[in-house]
C-alpha cells in the first residue's frame, strides 16, 4: 500500500503491523479549522458515519478523561452506537481516544490522530488505530470500514470547504 501522500482527496488505508491501521488524507483547510472541526460536536452528524446515516451525539466532553457517544440512525431498526474515552487532546497536533461499537463490546482500539500543518493552507490528518489483536484489525477492515472511512472523509472535507470559503 502506498505510505507517501501528497494529494487532497485521497484517503490512504494501510497495515503497517499486525494489530494497527494507519489512515492518512489532506484536507484542503489550516490545521487549526481541521482539529476544530474534528472536536466539535456541532459538526459531527455533518460528516461522521456514512452518507446514508444519521449521526446524534450523544456524548462529547473533549478533554483527557472525557467520555464520548455518538449514535447512528437513533430509533430506528438500524439503531447503533459508538462511544470511548479521550485519553490525550493536545490543540491542535493531536488526540487520543479509545473507540468501541456497543453491538461488540469489549474490542476497544486505541485511536490517534496527528494533524500535521503542510505550511500551504492544507492539513494532513493521520490517525493510528491500535487493536487488542490481529483478529480484531481484521474485523474491523472486513467490516467495510475502508469505503465506510473514505466516505466521512469526503463529508469531511466537503464541510471545511464550507467553513474556510
Amino acid at each position: 500500500m502506498n505510505s507517501e501522500l501528497t494529494n487532497s482527496g485521497t484517503t490512504v488505508v494501510t497495515t503497517p503491523a499486525p494489530k494497527e491501521i494507519v489512515t492518512e488524507r489532506i484536507f484542503d483547510a489550516p490545521r487549526k479549522l481541521v482539529f476544530d472541526t474534528y472536536i466539535d460536536p456541532q459538526y459531527i452528524p455533518e460528516f461522521w458515519g456514512p452518507r446514508n446515516t444519521t449521526t446524534v451525539v450523544d456524548k462529547m466532553d473533549v478533554r483527557e478523561g472525557g467520555e464520548w457517544r455518538f449514535v447512528h440512525d437513533p430509533g430506528t431498526d438500524h439503531e447503533t452506537a459508538f462511544r470511548g474515552r479521550y485519553l490525550e487532546v493536545k490543540p491542535p497536533e493531536s488526540i487520543s481516544q479509545t473507540f468501541e461499537w456497543e453491538g461488540l463490546p469489549g474490542h476497544i482500539i486505541t485511536e490517534t490522530a496527528y494533524f500535521e500543518d503542510l505550511g500551504d493552507g492544507r492539513t494532513k490528518l493521520r490517525t493510528m488505530s491500535m487493536f487488542d489483536s490481529v483478529e480484531d484489525r481484521d474485523g474491523m477492515i472486513a467490516s467495510g470500514m475502508e469505503s465506510g472511512l473514505r466516505d466521512l472523509h469526503d463529508r469531511f472535507a466537503e464541510l471545511l470547504a464550507r467553513l474556510n470559503a
